[in-house]
């Protein structure tokens, strides 16, 4: 089988204007917690033909990216076949240029109307999502073999617990752009979004980046599921799972009780979803960084760190670590479907991703069934709240002009194709 090597995107991040989403609302509320509004955003909605050829000319044979909810179904129940035919585009396009195209769902954007109904706390949210993918499917299908439901279904759980962390006045590695609310902001922000979404006074807006309860977090589950065996009712063939972000997880110290907070955030960040992925035919694996655990639970970086531009510590070595771990649980096939760092000094990203593909390999060796490798990111994108600032591109975007400008990591990248042969 031939080992997929390639970048990976979300559409709210490189595609521009993605007006009917809940992120373009938010960003665009007087008192947004966005640094800035995504915009144009990299036009990848009009060069992809471009980007997809930048890869191949670099080695790559695989693209993991996302269609867009929001434009699909823009309003409830009603579906837009120009936004299939430009799917349908993107799709030949990757086959055109020998390029395995690895389909996500939903990467963190929902339609506005998601969210008005309830979003992601209402039941309901089960069959929206199921009748979603099963019409892409039906449509689109044949042109896909890899299809991720869900980018990071344990996000909202992970934010909770973060932000529960911060009251606390702890430094956390997040692996996703947010920024905490400013407090004497905070009200104001509640109330313009609850105005935005059409929801009643006092109601929250349960966006995917919402913290998320333990309801909340089997919703998800369950929408997983739903459109897993939807899909495949529709195309056999394909091949279902989901993405989950997972630190490398090291204890400070061979004390029982540091051992035993170890193995419960290991619990909630991976163990209990295990039921929900058993029938899957694969799991996206991603990771950034490691975190280390003493008795007091997650500590800071340690003093001399490097840190990447995300404010966590540069640890490309934890990729090998969870992958792994995971192995011991997860019996199925095994995609990285995100590893990367944003810095400016793109000698680094060589670094690192010979360090994480060097990890991938002796996975291999070792009889674990990692199948490909997916580096965040194509492009410098929007990185959610924290706007343009974050570059983890291996293709510079002038925000400008949209002129792409390839970095020497690119080509190093694709050099790998031959290496996992």
């Amino acid at each position: 089988m031939t080992f997929l090597l390639g970048t990976a995107t979300a559409a709210h991040q490189v595609e521009g204007n993605n007006t009917h989403s809940d992120f373009w609302i938010q960003e665009n509320m007087e008192h947004t917690i966005f640094v800035e509004p995504s915009l144009d955003a990299c036009d990848h909605y009009n060069r992809f033909e471009e980007d997809i050829r930048l890869m191949k000319e670099a080695g790559l044979n695989a693209y993991r990216f996302s269609i867009e909810w929001a434009r699909i179904e823009p309003e409830m129940g009603k579906f837009d076949e120009n936004e299939i035919a430009h799917y349908r585009k993107v799709l030949e396009s990757c086959h055109e240029n020998g390029i395995e195209p690895i389909v996500t769902m939903h990467h963190f954007s929902s339609p506005k109307w998601l969210i008005t109904e309830g979003g992601w706390e209402s039941e309901h949210t089960v069959a929206y999502f199921k009748n979603y993918c099963q019409y892409v499917a039906e449509n689109l299908g044949e042109l896909f073999t890899y299809v991720c439901t869900i980018n990071e279904a344990n996000m909202g759980i992970q934010l909770a617990a973060i932000i529960k962390r911060i009251t606390k006045q702890m430094e956390s590695n997040i692996q996703v752009g947010i920024n905490m609310p400013v407090m004497k902001d905070y009200e104001l922000q509640m109330n313009e979004t609850t105005r935005a979404f059409d929801l009643s006074t006092g109601e929250n807006a349960h966006t995917f980046l919402s913290q998320r309860t333990s309801f909340g977090d089997e919703l998800i589950m369950r929408a997983h599921e739903a459109a897993r065996d939807a899909m495949k009712a529709v195309c056999p063939h394909l091949k279902v799972g989901l993405s989950l972000s997972l630190h490398d997880l090291q204890a400070a110290d061979d004390t029982p009780e540091t051992i035993k907070n170890v193995e419960k955030e290991w619990q909630e960040e991976f163990l209990h979803y295990t039921p929900y992925i058993e029938k899957d035919d694969f799991l996206g694996i991603q990771n950034y960084t490691r975190e280390i655990i003493g008795v007091d639970g997650i500590q800071k970086a340690p003093e001399n760190a490097e840190l990447t531009q995300m404010n966590y510590e540069y640890y490309p070595e934890a990729l090998e670590n969870v992958i792994r771990k995971v192995a011991e649980s997860f019996k199925g096939e095994l995609l990285v479907t995100e590893n990367g760092i944003g810095t400016a000094d793109d000698e680094r990203r060589v670094q690192f991703i010979d360090t994480a593909l060097a990890g991938v390999k002796n996975c291999i060796a070792d009889g674990i069934p990692v199948h490909g490798y997916m580096h965040w990111s194509l492009l410098d994108n929007f990185e959610w709240q924290k706007g343009y600032s974050m570059t983890f591109g291996l293709i510079a975007v002038d925000r400008q002009t949209q002129k792409r400008y390839p970095k020497r990591s690119l080509s190093v990248l694709g050099s790998y194709a031959d290496k996992f042969a």
